[in-house]
């Protein structure tokens, strides 16, 4: 078979094969058309968007501090007579919470108001000296010089008697056998026991926490101090923070009150403390919490639901 013998061959077999296959498919297309159905319409809920005000929140992690906290050292050396505070008891300002064996401090007293009698006792004859020998300079007996030499004398024992400092150190340092609650709050464990030989400015005796209220300590990145900054300034209202602990279901309100006066450079964050007034005292020092901060509020936006996002 010659050159164009073959080709017209070809060209007769592809159209055949198109003619088949345009047969096939017209034929199926209606059996098709009457087992398939339709797409479903998919339904579609509108939801009405609002202008209104929408807070600016950061969730963080923070730690409880007490607002004021003390641990508690002896002013004087001695040794504990006597504890007087149960472990964890809530105080109040100048309860006794400590008392040391007072007989060396008394005795110190003693002797320092000994002395100070005695220093009275001469100040007073040198009083009645100087009396005695202006009669007698008088009546020619000593000389004026004799004179002024007891007055002199007088003045210093006067002087002595009037100094009684030593006697106002021991009565303080008495004083100081009596330790006491310096503000309401709450003692923690006991650090020494009767018997205990204690020294000055060294050995701890009790730990105090005020918890009522409670500090609420925190850190935020850095990028948002200018936002922090703002609100701290403003005169219209304070930045308030929401303070939850995991198992308690409603959350506390705080106040912030102190941004910290630089950025650590270690971790990019400044610090921040918020007041948690306490009340009920469910928080203790220490505690990890949550805290959810209003950092600023945007005024006028447009809010759909979450659901349309």
């Amino acid at each position: 078979m010659n050159r164009a013998g073959r080709f017209l061959l070809i060209v007769a077999v592809l159209a055949a094969g198109g003619a088949a296959t345009w047969y096939l498919a017209r034929s199926q297309a209606p059996a098709s058309g009457k087992k398939g159905q339709a797409p479903q319409a998919v339904p579609v809920r509108l939801a009405r968007a609002v202008v209104q005000d929408v807070p600016l929140r950061l969730d963080i992690t923070g730690r409880t501090e007490a607002y004021e906290t003390v641990t508690l050292k002896s002013r004087v050396d001695g040794q504990v007579q006597a504890v007087a505070f149960t472990e964890g008891q809530h105080v109040r300002q100048g309860d006794v919470l400590l008392r040391l064996d007072p007989a060396d401090l008394q005795a110190r007293l003693n002797q320092a108001e000994a002395n100070l009698g005695k220093s009275r006792a001469q100040s007073a004859k040198a009083g009645a000296d100087v009396e005695r020998y202006i009669a007698l300079r008088a009546k020619g007996f000593v000389s004026e010089e004799k004179v002024d030499e007891m007055r002199t004398a007088a003045a210093a024992a006067d002087a002595a008697a009037r100094a009684d400092a030593a006697a106002e150190l021991a009565r303080l340092q008495l004083s100081y056998a009596v330790i006491k609650a310096p503000f309401a709050g709450v003692v923690g464990a006991k650090l020494v026991f009767t018997g205990t030989a204690v020294k000055v400015n060294d050995t701890a005796l009790a730990m105090v926490n005020r918890v009522r209220p409670l500090y609420v300590g925190f850190a935020v990145p850095e990028k948002y101090l200018p936002l922090l900054q703002a609100a701290m300034r403003s005169v219209k209202k304070s930045m308030k923070a929401s303070i939850s602990v995991s198992g308690i279901a409603a959350p506390w309100e705080a106040e912030v009150r102190f941004l910290d006066n630089g950025v650590d450079v270690a971790t990019g964050t400044i610090q921040l403390k918020a007041v948690l007034p306490n009340d009920d005292e469910r928080l203790a020092p220490g505690q990890f919490v949550s805290v959810n901060l209003v950092l600023d509020t945007l005024t006028g936006a447009v809010v759909v639901p979450a659901e349309a996002v």
